[in-house]
Formats: structure tokens, C-alpha cells, sequence
């Protein structure tokens, strides 16, 4: 079972980088990297998986833990995928909750 190397510790914080495989945990290392790491980590990131793996799990497993001004950054910017139709209400999320008015679907 292949780890992440000790020095990342401090952007996967919730469980210990030895106790983390590189392929059943990735949806945890691509996003709390994408969000949280430095470009020192982003090029760690980029070796270990490909561009395409990196994309399919940010689409394919949406975690909702994105500022929006950071989602925006990584979705464009570091992922090149400005123009794609991504429901941005599965990754952007706020300091008080989700930036979707709680009682949207009550009011209408």
C-alpha cells in the first residue's frame, strides 16, 4: 500500500498520512490538496495522478468544502475547465453552511 509522504500531514489532517493509500483514499488527497495546497503540493499532486485522474475525481466525486472564489480558481484555473457545466452547489460551500438559501424549496 503506497502512502503520501509525511511532509503533506498538515493538509490531510483527519487521518494519518501512513494510514492514507494513494488509491483508495484519492478523492480525500485530490481535494484536500487542490484546496489547501501550496504549489509545492499541487506538483506533488499532479506526479502522483494524471491531469485526467485529478479532473475525473474533482467532477465525478464532488465534495462540498470550496469557497467559492477558491472553486472558481480550481475549476478554471488549475484544472483548465473554464466553460464546463459544473453544478457549483455540490463544491461551494460558505463559513455558515451552504450558499443556497436553506429554505429556497419552502418558500417558492
Amino acid at each position: 500500500m503506497a502512502h503520501p509522504p509525511k511532509n503533506l500531514q498538515p493538509f490531510l489532517w483527519s487521518t494519518r498520512v501512513d494510514m492514507l493509500d494513494l488509491k483508495r483514499d484519492k478523492s480525500y488527497i485530490v481535494h484536500q490538496l487542490l484546496l489547501y495546497g501550496t504549489i509545492k503540493e499541487l506538483k506533488w499532486l499532479f506526479r502522483i495522478y494524471t491531469k485526467k485522474e485529478i479532473i475525473d475525481v474533482f467532477l465525478r466525486h464532488p465534495i462540498k468544502m470550496y469557497p467559492k472564489d477558491m472553486y472558481v480558481f480550481i475549476k478554471d484555473y488549475i484544472l483548465g475547465l473554464e466553460g464546463v457545466r459544473v453544478d457549483e452547489n455540490k463544491y461551494v460551500t460558505s463559513l455558515s453552511g451552504p450558499v443556497e438559501p436553506r429554505a429556497a424549496g419552502r418558500l417558492a
